[in-house]
């Protein structure tokens, strides 16, 4: 007899303090954690989801949902679906591969020029976050743990002076799909997975470049195994 599935947890409400001291911005939390809900599979592709149904879950109004998947409509990572709600965008795995890819040409690169770049003092500055990401992991938070982690390496890449680079590694991130963190968090795993990011800063501290490659390396090396788990295997 099949495993009884684990009850679907709520999604946490939108209300993460500001980030880089701006001033928080409701509708942009909500989009936040509806993004990574879909990243880590807790809204599954193919399935309709209504805002009046998903508000609930979040804790918040069906207004601030709905405006939430129109959003993530724009950014093709919802498809709006006439008097029913929105279905979630399946990913070919030729498409997450072909995402991977282009992130490790470059993700490794750039991170490993930042050994010789960046300041230390901006380097530090990361650290919270990267804390952030273990906590998470610790607790079994995976909502939390995607926030972070997009946090944290999209502002170590920002330490290099490249927006454009920024924003094309972002877009990539977000229509990443992480179906495999339930399983490594169930497993006790996930947090030795997000050492990795503070391994990765003391290495760029210590102004080794091929630690920082290595853990790159090895870190985006995960990323094939996470979006390609599913529940059912």
């Amino acid at each position: 007899m099949p495993a009884r599935r684990p009850a679907t947890p709520a999604l946490p409400a939108p209300a993460l303090p500001a980030l880089g001291g701006r001033k928080p911005n409701f509708r942009e939390r909500v989009v936040d954690v509806l993004r990574a809900a879909l990243i880590t599979g807790e809204l599954r592709p193919g399935q309709v989801y209504s805002a009046p149904a998903l508000a609930p879950r979040l804790g918040v109004s069906a207004t601030p949902v709905r405006e939430a998947m129109l959003e993530l409509a724009k950014e093709g990572l919802v498809d709006i679906v006439p008097n029913k709600g929105f279905r979630v965008t399946a990913l070919s795995e030729k498409q997450l591969d072909e995402y991977a890819h282009v992130r490790s040409l470059i993700e490794i690169p750039t991170t490993v020029g930042l050994a010789a770049t960046a300041d230390a003092a901006d380097l530090e500055a990361l650290r919270p976050v990267a804390l952030e990401i273990v906590t998470s992991a610790a607790k079994g938070d995976l909502i939390a743990y995607v926030e972070a982690d997009l946090r944290f390496h999209l502002g170590l890449l920002a330490l290099a002076g490249n927006d454009h680079l920024v924003e094309v590694v972002g877009d990539l991130r977000r229509r990443a799909r992480l179906y495999g963190l339930t399983a490594l968090s169930q497993a006790g795993r996930l947090e030795a997975s997000a050492q990795e990011h503070l391994e990765l800063l003391d290495a760029l501290l210590a102004r080794d470049e091929e630690a920082v490659r290595e853990v790159m390396n090895r870190h985006l090396g995960h990323v094939r195994g996470l979006w390609a788990a599913r529940e059912e295997h």
